[in-house]
């Protein structure tokens, strides 16, 4: 099965492993969404969309049609 960022319950974390760089917006590279990171849930917005997100020590909204395309590997105790 193929786990992205929308798979992540508050408080889980993962390593982004891929992502399709047409989807993403040039903002969140800079941000430090970038393969090899890690990425963690901090929130969701009460419908579910957007989710906040800590990449890199920046704190990210990010709407949930992106959060599907960033692959990541879960941490361990995290899945």
């Amino acid at each position: 099965m193929r786990f992205t960022v929308a798979h992540l319950k508050r408080g889980e974390r993962g390593i982004i492993k891929s992502f399709d760089q047409d989807i993403l917006p040039i903002k969140l590279l800079e941000l430090g969404c970038l393969p090899g990171n890690e990425v963690e849930l901090i929130q969701e917005a009460p419908l579910r969309d957007p989710l906040y997100i800590n990449v890199s020590g920046s704190h990210i909204a990010i709407r949930r049609t992106v959060a599907l395309q960033i692959e990541i590997e879960p941490i361990q105790g995290h899945e």
